[in-house]
Order: structure tokens, then sequence, then C-alpha cells
């Protein structure tokens, strides 16, 4: 425990001063603040208007929230404002990119791109001077100028010819034309999204970084058919790692066999036409990747490959795994807030565990006296070993401490308590029932841990329903519950149990000391004897007992000593016949010098004289 311990502080001290980790666990929004959104679902007008329902929120709210966590945002509230409305609240300093994903919260879709271009408008100091009637236009009517390609005066809407399939050209109207030359995708308002995708005609929108401007075929695929996005490092067809991040892309049934034609279609102007032979993924009307087609993939899965980073990657991935929303949404207000709670309740919160851990080493020391150093020890370095996976959780992953954390962090003082109370008491009934004190703490270590691991077995299990089922705070509560359950199966078994042992060794806990909480007295054994432990136990020793036995007729008594233990001298007895008087045997105390025969026989209480035992022996072994 202690290497592990060692390597973790390790790599706290290492990231903290190569990638800016903390000392301290991050807060939560009510502890901390943070930034507020406010999203209103956009209601279309007309024929095909349609109410929201509460199955539409709730999905959305849903998705939002599986973009959120997918980021490493902890604690996150996000919920209903009224019955149109949806308030997402993020902890902290947020990054843009989280911010982002959160406003953009339309339908995700796949179209083919039939002409790309600047992301600057249309200049009018690039008219040539001697175009005079062209230079005295200005930029709308120079745009519909150039857009009318029949010269009719009118900018049409549909197409000019019908379109053979959804990457052929003829899908770009005098509309769209006139709208890519006047659209400024440098422009960040231009790039917000919310522009109206109709899945069955062509669109001119921006890149979302504002490094060009497209227009897009029908779409081809509907997000909803995506069913799996993740990153990772990009691989050979050998498996070799080649050094670039890509997403991967998983299609459902329906998805893989759109796919397989639209690709089949992109990948024959690999030769002809770079421009068609890319398609774009369209979130809330922007292009957030455009890719080129370089074979036909008729199994549903693709690789979407470039110059990202690792976060580009994973951000990218984010938002094609959660980029459908039931409903288009629209920012209402996004501000900063303070701290719900506020850094005063962190403070009552840590006030309150120091006294229940106080509480707690008080009844220690009144129950089990000296034992409740162990116990302190131990919960000392529960706590520390607590603190110091909070705040690498932090660091990795994003996790923030909430009020309710702190109240799981607190109970969790009372759980490891109860793991030393069930060790001491199996430890005594052992020794109530005679046996020495080192025996006893390792057979009562092998009846306790059975129990310490069934209890905090159910602990984890309640804590996990409680995390899978809840949300918000209490997610927060369950998640501490379960960690500080961990930590205290490692702490009893790595820590607790081995100081045990070496403490029975000691005189002050081995002796019985009557501060030790291991006296006799204090536990009710019934003999002191027995309770001494390995320091003191006594080893076993042969006694030398005078058994007479007839050695010969006609020849003068004698008695030859048999050697008999202690521990057999019952047993041995039985064999003996019962007339023969054997006598007591006399035992030394430790450390005494061996006594010889003839002092051992002195020594022995006798009722006759020797030689006429000897020969009542013999007489009775004759007849």
């Amino acid at each position: 425990m202690l290497i592990v311990t060692a390597i973790a502080v390790g790599a706290l001290v290492i990231g903290h001063f190569t990638q800016g980790a903390g000392f301290t666990p991050k807060l939560a929004l009510d502890l901390e603040g943070g930034t507020q959104i406010i999203l209103t679902p956009k209601l279309e007008e007309g024929a095909d208007a349609r109410s929201v329902t509460a199955d539409d929120m709730n999905e959305a709210i849903a998705i939002i929230r599986q973009r959120v966590d997918a980021s490493g945002v902890a604690e996150a509230e996000i919920s209903t404002l009224g019955s149109n409305n949806i308030v997402v609240a993020i902890p902290g300093d947020t990054d843009e990119s989280i911010l982002n994903l959160v406003r953009t919260s339309a339908t995700m879709r796949f179209r083919p791109v039939l002409t790309t271009g600047s992301p600057l408008p249309l200049d009018l100091s690039q008219v040539p001077q001697s175009e005079t009637e062209l230079a005295a236009m200005s930029l709308e009517e120079l745009a519909n100028s150039l857009a009318d390609t029949n010269g009719d005066g009118v900018i049409s809407e549909e197409p000019v010819a019908t379109p053979e399939n959804n990457s052929d050209t003829a899908w770009i109207t005098e509309a769209n034309y006139r709208d890519f030359l006047l659209l400024d995708c440098t422009d960040a308002a231009n790039r917000t999204g919310g522009i109206a995708d109709d899945p069955a005609a062509s669109m001119v929108t921006c890149g979302v970084d504002g490094d060009a401007k497209y227009i897009l075929g029908p779409v081809d695929i509907e997000g909803t058919h995506l069913k799996n996005a993740s990153a990772g490092m990009d691989t050979t067809a050998t498996g070799q790692p080649t050094g670039q991040y890509a997403v991967s892309l998983e299609l459902d049934s329906a998805g893989t066999k759109q796919f397989a034609e639209a690709s089949q279609r992109l990948y024959e102007f690999a030769d002809t036409d770079a421009t068609r032979n890319r398609f774009a993924v369209v979130l809330d009307g922007t292009v957030i990747v455009a890719p080129s087609m370089n074979v036909p993939i008729s199994d549903g899965r693709a690789s979407i490959t470039g110059n990202f980073t690792a976060s580009e990657a994973q951000e990218l991935a984010n938002q094609l795994q959660f980029g459908s929303l039931p409903l288009n949404f629209e920012v209402q207000s996004e501000q900063q807030i303070s701290a719900t709670l506020g850094v005063d309740h962190l403070q009552k919160g840590i006030w309150a565990g120091l006294v229940g851990l106080l509480l707690v080493v008080g009844y220690m020391a009144w129950q089990y006296r000296g034992l409740a150093l162990l116990s302190a020890g131990s919960l000392v370095v529960a706590g520390g070993l607590t603190y110091l996976i909070i705040t690498i959780l932090s660091w990795t992953m994003g996790y923030r401490l909430s009020l309710p954390g702190v109240a799981g962090l607190i109970i969790a003082v009372g759980i490891t308590a109860d793991s030393f109370i069930v060790y001491f008491e199996r430890i005594r009934d052992e020794v109530r029932d005679g046996r020495p004190l080192s025996v006893a703490v390792e057979e009562g270590w092998q009846r306790a841990k059975r129990t310490l691991v069934i209890s905090d077995a159910v602990n984890l299990v309640a804590a996990v329903v409680l995390y899978v089922l809840a949300v918000g705070g209490v997610q927060g509560f369950a998640f501490t519950l379960g960690v500080t359950t961990v930590v205290d199966l490692i702490v009893v078994f790595f820590f607790t149990h081995p100081m045990m042992s070496l403490m029975v060794r000691t005189k002050f806990w081995g002796q019985g000391h009557k501060l030790s909480g291991l006296d006799p007295a204090h536990l009710g054994a019934s003999n002191s004897s027995i309770y001494r432990g390995r320091l003191n136990a006594e080893p076993i020793r042969k006694s030398k007992v005078q058994v007479p036995v007839p050695v010969g007729a006609g020849a003068a008594s004698a008695v030859e000593p048999t050697v008999i233990t202690d521990t057999t001298l019952e047993s041995s007895a039985d064999e003996v016949d019962a007339s023969v008087d054997v006598p007591p045997v006399v035992r030394q105390a430790p450390g005494e010098p061996r006594l010889s025969l003839a002092e051992r026989r002195r020594l022995s209480p006798s009722t006759g004289d020797s030689s006429g035992e000897e020969s009542d022996v013999k007489e009775e072994s004759r007849g």
C-alpha cells in the first residue's frame, strides 16, 4: 500500500508541474459557482408545426447530459424550467468547447459536398473597372447578377435541371449561389448554427472553424443512424499505429446500407473531382467536419482521419456520438452564477466531519482503551488516501466535490470505525474462548474479514445502484460513498490487520496491560495464564515421571524412569495399571535450573518406602 500511495503522490506532483493539476479537489456548482445556460426550443410554423412534449424535453436533457458528462465535467445540473425551457448549469471556469456542446443542440446529418470556397464574401474591389455596369452595383446587386444564370432577372430557388443523385451539381440553385457569394464565414455570427436545414434540399453553410464555406447536397444519412463514435490512435491494416488520431464511426443496419451507396458514389469522384469526393457532417446547420472518401465502405464502419490532436478527436467524437436532439434549441440567456451554497457550507461540513472523527476516537478510547491508537491511525490513513483519490480524480476525470459528496465522506468515518469494532470484538471473542493472544488475533481476523467483505460489498452495491439511478448531487453522494467503501477495505486489509499483528508482539499489548484494551480482567477471560501471546507462550517441556516397573525375577528392585511429556501425561496414565501408584509430576518454572533425578524424588510427595512400593508392584505383576 505504501508503494501504491507513493506512486500516486508522485504522479500528482508531476501532474501539478506539467499539466497544472491542483493539490485540492475541484468544487461543484453548489460550492464554487459556474456558468448557466437557458435553452428554448425553436417552434416550427405552418402545417408541419407540432407542440413540444414532455418526452421531447426529457430526451433532450438526457442527450445534453451525455454530452457534458463525456467532456469530463462532473456535477453539472441539467433540468427543466417551466414546460419549454432547459437550464444547464456547469461548475467552475468552463472551457468554450464544452459550452459549444450545450449551445449546439440541433440534429446531425450527413450531406455530400457540391462546392466549396473562401470564407470571405464577394469583394467589390475585385470587379474590374472596365466593367462599368458591374462596378456601379451594390454588393447584393452584384451577387444577384452573377447568380442569375438564365438572365431572366429572377433568382430561382429550384434546380434548373433534374438532379441524377445527391452529388449532382444541378442541385445548386440560383438562390444557393447568391447566398454563397454573400456569406461571410469569418463573422462568428454566421457560425452559430440555427440555419434552416431542409433534408430534401441543398443548403449553403459555413465550416465551424470559419475556414471555408460550402454548398451541400440533400441529406444522404440522418445522424440518428449513427450507432457509435469514438476517438483513438489510427492504425494500419496490420494493426500498427500511424501516430495520428482518428474518429471511428459505426452505423446501424439502415445507416450501413445508405452509407454503402453514398460512399460508392463519392468514391467515383476520387480521381476526377476532389470537391465532390467529400461528405460533410452537419450539426445545427454548420459543418463540423468534411472528410474525403478514400474507399467505398459497405460494413458501416468508417474512420475519419486528419491532423487531429487527442482533444480535438475526442471533441469531434462527442459531437458525433451525442449530436442528435429531438428539437432545435436556441440560447435564451447565458450568464455566470455564484455558488448556491458557498465555501461557508463547505467549512461547516469539514467541521462536522472533524467533530464526528473526534467523537468516534473518544468512543474507541473509552471502549477499547489502547486499541484506540490503532483506530485513530487507521482513520488518518483512510482520510489521507481518500483525499488523494478525490484529488487525482479531479485532475484526471474532472470530478468535482459537492456538499452531498462531503456528506458521503463524513458517513465514511462511521463505516470505517464499524470495521474496527467488528475486528476487535472478534479478537476478544477468541480470547474469551481461551486462546492465546497471538492465536486470537489470527483466528479473529479470519472470522472478521468475511463479515467485513460482505458488509462493504452491500454498501458498494447500494452506492452503485444509487449512482446509476440518481442524478445531480445525489450521484456525488453515491460516488464518494463507493470510493470510501473501497478505501475502507484497503485500509483494514493492508494497514489495520498488519499493525495489529505487530502490536501484539510488544510488551504493552502482548502481555495484556490493563490500558491496552486486551487485558484479561477487562475482557472477562476465565484463566489469565492462557492469555500470554507469542512473547510468553510456554514451550512444551519434557518432565520425568518415575513409573516403577518389574525388571526381572530374583533381581533387586530397581526403578527405570520413563520420560512422558506434560501434554501426553493423562493419556499415558490410562495405559498403566490402576494399582500402580504414579507420583505426581514436579513442574519447573521457566528459567529455573533443571533438577536432577534425586532432587525431583525428594521433592515428590510419597506415602511410604519406595522399596516397599516396588515390592508390591513385583508381587502384583507376578500374581
